[in-house]
C-alpha cells in the first residue's frame, strides 16, 4: 500500500522497477545524443546569461534526474531553455549592477521562486491557465525572443566592447561601435554560422552545435586565439564553480515576485506543449498537474545545485524521440555523461571561444524565429494576427519582461472577450432537414415562423445582456417573426 502511494507521488518509479532492458540499448543512444546537444547549447545560454559556462552544466544534471522520478512523460528532456534564460537576464541584470556573483545569486533566487509557484500551480490545478498564452501570442513572444538573443550576441559575432543589454539602445549604439570590429572574431563566427546552417540541412541528424564548438576549442587550444585576438571563455579558477553568498538585500525579493511569476508563465506553456504534443504522438495520456508539480521539482533542483531555471526542451526532446528513446532512463544516461564532463572536461571548455558561443545561441534563436508562421495566422484570422504583432512590439519595444507581461494581459483579454462577446450563429435547415449554420455562401434557410439561434459561451452574468441584445436583433431581422 505504502509502495503503490510513493508510485503515485513519483511516477518514474514504476519505469526502472519494471524496466524492461530490451529498450536499454535504445535509451543509451538517445541519451548519449540527447547529451551531445545539451551540452554546447547549456554552456552558450550560460554565455547569454553572463556568468560562468560551468553553471548551464548544473542546470542540467540535477533537474533531468529529478524528471526521471517525478514526470510522466516518456520522453521530454528538460533543461535550460533560450526562453528562459532571456528572460531571467532581463530580470537580474538590472538589479545586479554588473556583479557577476550577485548575477548568478539572483538567477539562483529567482529559479527557486519559480519553483515555488509553478508547485502552487500543480497544488491549486491550475494548468488550464497555460492557456492563456493561445498561440498567436506565444509566437509572438518567442519571435520577440529570438530577435532580443540575435541583437544581444552581435558583439561577441564583431568582436566589439559591450553593447547596452537594451535591444533599442543596443541598435542605437551600434553603428558607432562597428568600425572596431575584429574581423578574425568575425571571419570564425561566420564560418561557425555557415557550417551549422550547413549541417542542419544535410545531416540534421548530427549535433552540429557540439561538433562545431568542439571544432573551434580544439583550434583555440592549438592556435592560441586569446593571443589572436580572439576572445576565449577563459580560465574559472580550480575546481568547480560555487556561489559566493554575497550580502543578499531581502527587498530584492520584492522585485523578483513579477519576473518570476511571468518566468512560471513561460515555462509551463513551453514544457506543457512539448509534453502534450510527444505524448500525442506515441500513443499514450499525461498527468498535466503532476507535469507541473514535476516542473515545480526539476526548478528547484536547479537552484539547489546552483543552476538556473530549466523546462521542457523541445529540440533535446526531439532528439530522444528521433534516437528511438523508450524510457526516461534517457535523462539518467544523459545526466551522468554531462556530469563526466563536468567533472573531467571543465580545463577544455576554458578555450571556447566566444564567437563561436555567439555563433550558437543566434542558430538556436533561429529555430525560434518564423516568418512563416506569423503569415499562417494572418490567413486563418487577422484578430490573431493582430494580437501576435502586438506581442511581438511590446517584447522589442518595452522589453522581455514588461513584453511577457504584455503577453499575459492579452491572453486574458482575449479569454474574456469570447466569454463576454462569444460567437454566435442563426440556423437553418438544408433541402433534406439537416440543420446547418445560415450564411451567404450556402443555401441554408430559416424555418419561417422559427428561430434557432446558437451562443457559443455558458450565460453569465457578464453576457446576459448581450445575448438579449442579439436574439432581440435576430427576431427583429427575421423575414418573418417567429411564433
Amino acid at each position: 500500500m505504502q509502495l503503490s502511494k510513493v508510485k503515485q507521488w513519483v511516477p518514474g518509479l514504476e519505469s526502472f522497477i519494471h524496466y524492461d532492458k530490451k529498450n536499454l540499448k535504445y535509451d543509451i543512444r538517445s541519451g548519449l545524443s540527447v547529451a551531445a546537444v545539451a551540452l554546447p547549447v547549456a554552456i552558450a545560454y550560460s554565455e547569454l546569461m553572463g556568468i560562468n559556462p560551468i553553471i548551464g552544466l548544473y542546470a542540467c544534471i540535477l533537474p533531468m534526474v529529478v524528471y526521471a522520478l517525478f514526470g510522466s512523460s516518456r520522453q521530454l528532456i528538460v533543461g535550460p531553455d533560450a526562453a528562459t534564460c532571456a528572460i531571467i537576464t532581463a530580470a537580474v541584470a538590472p538589479l545586479a549592477l554588473g556583479n557577476q556573483d550577485m548575477l548568478w545569486l539572483l538567477a539562483i533566487v529567482i529559479t527557486i521562486m519559480t519553483g515555488f509557484w509553478c508547485l502552487v500551480a500543480g497544488h491549486f490545478r491550475l494548468a488550464i491557465f497555460a492557456d492563456f498564452l493561445s498561440p498567436p501570442i506565444l509566437q509572438g513572444l518567442l519571435n520577440g525572443v529570438a530577435v532580443t538573443i540575435v541583437v544581444g550576441q552581435i558583439a561577441n559575432i564583431l568582436g566589439l566592447s559591450a553593447l547596452p543589454s537594451d535591444l533599442i539602445e543596443s541598435l542605437i549604439a551600434l553603428p558607432g561601435k562597428i568600425a572596431g570590429t575584429h574581423w578574425l572574431t568575425l571571419a570564425l563566427s561566420t564560418v561557425c554560422l555557415v557550417i551549422l546552417f550547413i549541417l542542419k540541412a544535410l545531416r540534421p541528424g548530427w549535433p552540429a552545435p557540439l561538433i562545431v564548438m568542439t571544432l573551434a576549442t580544439l583550434l583555440s587550444w592549438q592556435l592560441d586565439f586569446n593571443a589572436m585576438g580572439i576572445a576565449i571563455i577563459g580560465s574559472f579558477g580550480h575546481g568547480l564553480p560555487h556561489i559566493s553568498m554575497a550580502h543578499f538585500d531581502p527587498e530584492l525579493l520584492r522585485a523578483l515576485i513579477i519576473p518570476s511569476l511571468n518566468l512560471s508563465v513561460i515555462s509551463i506553456v513551453s514544457c506543457m506543449m512539448t509534453v502534450r504534443s510527444f505524448a500525442n504522438k506515441n500513443g499514450y495520456e499525461v498527468d498535466i498537474d503532476q507535469e507541473l508539480r514535476a516542473l515545480g521539482y526539476i526548478n528547484l533542483a536547479a537552484g539547489l545545485s546552483q543552476g538556473y531555471a530549466v523546462s521542457g526542451a523541445t529540440s533535446r526532446t526531439a532528439v530522444n524521440d528521433a534516437n528511438g528513446g523508450k524510457t526516461q532512463m534517457v535523462s539518467l544516461v544523459a545526466a551522468l555523461m554531462i556530469a563526466l564532463v563536468l567533472f573531467f572536461l571543465t580545463r577544455f571548455i576554458s578555450f571556447i571561444p566566444l564567437a563561436t558561443l555567439g555563433a550558437v545561441l543566434i542558430y538556436a534563436a533561429w529555430s525560434m524565429f518564423s516568418i512563416k508562421s506569423i503569415f499562417s495566422i494572418r490567413k486563418h484570422s487577422r484578430s490573431a494576427y493582430a494580437l501576435t504583432l502586438f506581442t511581438l512590439a511590446a517584447v522589442l519595444v518595452v522589453g522581455l519582461i514588461d513584453g511577457i507581461g504584455f503577453a499575459i494581459l492579452l491572453g486574458l483579454l482575449q479569454f474574456l472577450h469570447t466569454v463576454f462577446r462569444p460567437t454566435d450563429q442563426l440556423l437553418g435547415v438544408d433541402s433534406q432537414g439537416i440543420i446547418h449554420t445560415v450564411s451567404s455562401g450556402n443555401h441554408i434557410k430559416p424555418v419561417d415562423g422559427l428561430l434557432m439561434y446558437r451562443f457559443n459561451s455558458t450565460l453569465t452574468y457578464f453576457n446576459v445582456a448581450y445575448f438579449k441584445t442579439r436574439v432581440l436583433k435576430m427576431v427583429d431581422s427575421a423575414a418573418k417573426r417567429p411564433n
